[in-house]
């Protein structure tokens, strides 16, 4: 049995070098930085782009769900396609697929057109899942939480930064088109970075095994009672985007026909039992007559990832929903009460993002330090406070008032981020990619659920569902997540088996 740890660097996080271990996490918080600047562009330019199109608010939040939408499928496809050919041509590649759609949302001259390529941008948006697999490869366990918490801070800074620089870079452009060129730099970023990114990275450490699934197309379980759990927790992916239809469909917007609204109905129940029969397909020496148990050494608990994917789908889901919609709260909050404008109340929502960039290293850290179950159900302990004080916000307060209360929701949810992933890499080595891409697809989840709600209740009734929702969570995470601990393992292709430290 080989011991793992061969050819990994053990020293320090050193966040000023540039070699080894630390330019693989500077380089993969780059790409997610880039990736999440192209999937937010059209954010904090929301007033512009409503003014240009003459859109109402239905419209409005329709792009907003469908900027989400596809994230959905699109993170659970990029982490079965990282497990298996690797983080460096599956970032590259996406990044610079991701350019060309950019460039046409960017230009689009029809509703139809902007909603068609906001719904094909939110595959931009699982670009998250490669950076976790490759960072997991390059840095030890001890060291794990803090790399992924840094690389999805600064990463997902990206949206902050997008909030903070474009309003700015389209007043600076100028005229009616200066949303469009602002949106466009962002395209021009992805795809000079995809080709940098390629030729700067490698898949894993010299001397190492770059672990890979035996099957594409689902992940292997290790028992028959995880078999069906596993078939359980994928229905809440199809059925958000069933929501979407229905979002979309007569009973509501009615931008769809009935007919059509049921053929998609109709689809995603067809590919979600095409899902299952994947998923049996891969286990299906579960069931068969003369089945042994899985080894010991070899097996997992999907109850692990069930608790990661519900714990991702309030942090991130209530992220990726509230910066959806901040700037436009703030500013219909404010703006009468407190002469708000459309630039100031986009540079305030900015705050609950950019807190990313220290709260989710910090949740990393924390768990790596404190232990991963008990920093996690703080985090969402704190969520569920935050968002039932932003509930409470009305135009009678004061902006530092209101400020200090998204402060304090952002500081729980972005740790909650980081201490989510911080265990997504311990589950098992191999299916990192697949456990990182489901997980994030439940953040995904929460977003599409979130901004449905948002779509029928008022701001503050949308605070307090997701924090009542963050408290459920931490119930469900007290009863099923258990600490990681010992040693996972993993067998390389001549049959031997190498020890991974979980410590």
């Amino acid at each position: 049995m080989a011991a793992t740890g061969v050819g990994v660097d053990q020293s320090k996080i050193n966040l000023f070098s540039f070699t080894g271990k630390m330019k693989i996490l500077h380089m993969s918080w780059l790409a997610f930085f880039i990736s999440f600047m192209v999937w937010f562009n059209f954010a904090p330019l929301l007033a512009s782009i409503r003014e240009t199109f003459g859109l109402s608010d239905q419209e409005v939040k329709l792009l907003l769900i469908l900027n989400v939408s596809l994230t959905i499928p699109a993170r659970i496809i990029i982490g079965m396609l990282v497990d298996k050919y690797g983080p460096k041509i599956t970032f590259s590649v996406l990044l610079g697929l991701g350019s060309i759609v950019c460039f046409l949302f960017a230009f689009a001259e029809t509703y139809t057109e902007l909603a068609t390529y906001r719904f094909l941008l939110g595959f931009v948006g699982a670009g998250f899942v490669i950076g976790i697999r490759l960072v997991s490869e390059w840095f030890p366990a001890k060291q794990v939480g803090t790399a992924e918490g840094i690389y999805g801070g600064w990463g997902n800074f990206g949206s902050a930064g997008a909030a903070i620089l474009l309003p700015t870079l389209a007043a600076w452009i100028g005229g009616d088109d200066g949303w469009r060129w602002a949106v466009a730099t962002t395209g021009f970023l992805a795809l000079g970075f995809s080709v940098v990114f390629y030729f700067s990275v490698s898949n894993n450490p010299k001397g190492t095994t770059y672990f890979r699934p035996k099957n594409l197309g689902a992940m292997e379980v290790t028992s028959k009672g995880d078999f069906f759990l596993y078939c359980a927790m994928t229905a809440p992916l199809y059925l958000a985007l069933g929501t979407l239809a229905w979002k979309v469909g007569p009973a509501n917007l009615d931008i769809f026909s009935a007919n059509i609204t049921w053929m998609i109905y109709a689809a995603l129940f067809v590919l979600y039992a095409y899902q299952v029969s994947n998923i049996y397909k891969i286990n299906k020496g579960l069931f068969a007559a003369n089945a042994r148990p899985v080894p010991e050494i070899h097996r997992y608990k999907f109850k692990q990832v069930a608790a990661l994917n519900f714990s991702y789908m309030i942090t991130f889901g209530a992220e990726l929903a509230v910066i959806s919609m901040l700037p436009l709260f703030f500013f219909d909050t404010f703006k009468d009460s407190a002469n708000l404008s459309v630039a100031e109340a986009a540079l305030i929502a900015s705050i609950f993002a950019g807190l990313n960039i220290v709260m989710r290293p910090m949740g990393g850290y924390w768990s790596d330090k404190f232990g991963r179950k008990l920093v996690l159900s703080i985090t969402l302990i704190g969520a569920a406070v935050g968002f039932f004080l932003m509930s409470q916000i009305t135009p009678d307060w004061s902006i530092p008032a209101a400020v200090g209360v998204m402060v304090i929701a952002a500081v729980f949810v972005n740790a909650g981020n980081g201490a989510v992933f911080a265990v997504v890499p311990l589950v098992k080595r191999r299916l990192t990619g697949g456990v990182a891409g489901t997980t994030g697809a439940f953040g995904n989840v929460g977003g599409v659920t979130f901004l449905t709600v948002l779509s029928f209740v008022s701001s503050d009734t949308f605070f307090m569902v997701i924090s009542a929702a963050a408290f459920a969570i931490f119930l469900l995470v007290m009863l099923l997540l258990e600490e990681p601990k010992g040693f996972m393992y993993e067998q390389n292709e001549d049959g031997s088996i190498e020890k991974i430290n979980l410590h």
